[in-house]
């Protein structure tokens, strides 16, 4: 069960943290990279940083290990822009959401597609 608190402080992780990965870095691994959602621990000790990746599978893996490699220097970064009494512990992982949307996405269609090449006469009542 989240707190109000617990939502604040995981709002403002993200943006900041956007904000770094915009402003601060400049890896040439980490490349266009979008902070999805941030998950905080009920202590704010720990956060789980959830990001996504436009590119193919290797531009993914690229930028997971630029963006694990710049975490202790984000957090660094995060401890000048936030007022908490610890500066949560990051961690990041790779949000592939969009993606399996997306796919399932195609699915469904494809799958209304075929079913209305079967049987057309059935296909207007969807």
């Amino acid at each position: 069960m989240t707190t109000h608190r617990i939502e604040s402080v995981a709002r403002e992780v993200q943006r900041e943290i956007a904000e770094i990965l915009r402003t601060e870095i400049d890896d040439p691994l980490i490349g266009f990279v979008t902070i999805t959602d941030v998950e905080m621990s009920p202590d704010l000790k720990h956060a789980r940083v959830y990001f996504s990746v436009l590119g193919c599978e290797r531009e993914k893996a690229d930028a997971t290990r630029g963006i694990r490699r710049a975490a202790k220097f984000i957090r660094g970064l995060l401890a000048d822009r936030i007022e908490l009494r610890y500066v949560p512990e990051l961690r990041f992982y790779l949000d592939e959401t969009a993606e399996k949307a997306q796919r399932i996405e195609r699915l469904l269609r494809e799958e209304a597609a075929r079913a209305a090449k079967e049987d057309p006469a059935d296909a207007g009542d969807r």
